[in-house]
């Protein structure tokens, strides 16, 4: 039986102790104290889970570059292989809570097809640093990678991006991203709609719930129904491919066909049983991208 996306991000944060204790504090403290509460859930929100230390003990290969970038009051951590094909790059970016690693496959695929992968990993994720960060800031980086690398003198041939990146990668796209083509794999469609759960799972009232998105959007400075895919769908031209597993229990299928219907061209590739992150690995998928982007 397939879950919910309640059921499952009620057991990601579930699953560790402290988020209990959090959900606990942030209960009480809506009583006694709300603008604490508010405070407190907007750090909760914005802080990856599991921790990006339990990434960082992951080894490379000799065989690849690892470099940090300075980005706003954390870093970027980009690997690329040194000898790599000197083909145009593809950028590849892990979703919410993810990392580097879970796109190596697509780039070892990448790097048969003679294409150039460079893999990001964004702040507050795996060896990057910072300890929150949030969807406005994963755009800022998808326009501020592609801008440097094109200033290096590579040409961008796609951004294939995962789950809450590749939500980002939309807007971006939809501004204008220096990229030939976009790759979106399990997109989710609403922000808003996961302050809901977010809220359902620690028990937080609509009060608070509504005053975390305002400081939420006051701080970014736009407001989440701009990365919905009504509102940039209609201003990607980018040739778009859409990836999502009808089994998705993190971000609903429906998420992606918002995608593919919003966006004029957009194909849809739907697959069964791979759920939310196997699609990074399935060899079919993999060879679907490859084609795509060549």
């Amino acid at each position: 039986m397939t879950r919910t996306s309640l059921q499952a991000t009620s057991a990601f944060y579930n699953a560790s102790p402290l988020t209990r204790i959090f959900r606990w504090g942030l209960g009480a403290s809506q009583q006694l104290w709300p603008s604490l509460a508010v405070r407190a859930a907007y750090r909760l929100f914005g802080t990856p889970l599991p921790p990006k230390w339990i990434s960082r003990r992951r080894g490379w290969s000799p065989d690849w570059h690892i470099e940090q970038w300075p980005f706003e009051d954390a870093s970027l951590t980009l690997y690329s292989r040194p000898v790599a094909p000197h083909g145009p790059v593809v950028l590849l970016v892990h979703g919410w809570g993810g990392h580097a690693g879970q796109m190596l496959a697509l780039a070892d695929q990448l790097s048969a097809q003679g294409l150039r992968p460079v893999i990001v990993e964004m702040p507050a994720h795996g060896r990057s640093r910072g300890s929150v960060s949030n969807l406005p800031q994963f755009a800022r980086v998808l326009e501020y990678v592609t801008a440097r690398l094109q200033q290096q003198g590579h040409t961008l041939r796609a951004v294939v991006a995962h789950s809450l990146s590749a939500n980002a990668g939309a807007y971006a796209a939809s501004r204008g991203l220096a990229a030939g083509r976009l790759v979106l794999l399990a997109p989710p469609a609403s922000p808003l709609e996961y302050t809901r759960l977010f809220a359902h799972v620690f028990g937080l009232s609509e009060a608070t719930r509504a005053a975390m998105q305002r400081r939420i959007e006051a701080r970014e400075g736009i407001l989440m129904p701009q990365f919905e895919p009504a509102a940039v769908g209609p201003r990607i031209s980018l040739p778009t491919l859409v990836v999502h597993d009808r089994q998705d229990s993190i971000n609903r299928f429906a998420d992606g066909v918002a995608y593919t219907e919003a966006i004029a061209g957009a194909r849809l590739l739907a697959t069964e049983g791979l759920g939310h992150r196997k699609i990074l690995k399935d060899d079919e998928v993999l060879k679907q991208v490859a084609a795509f982007l060549a």
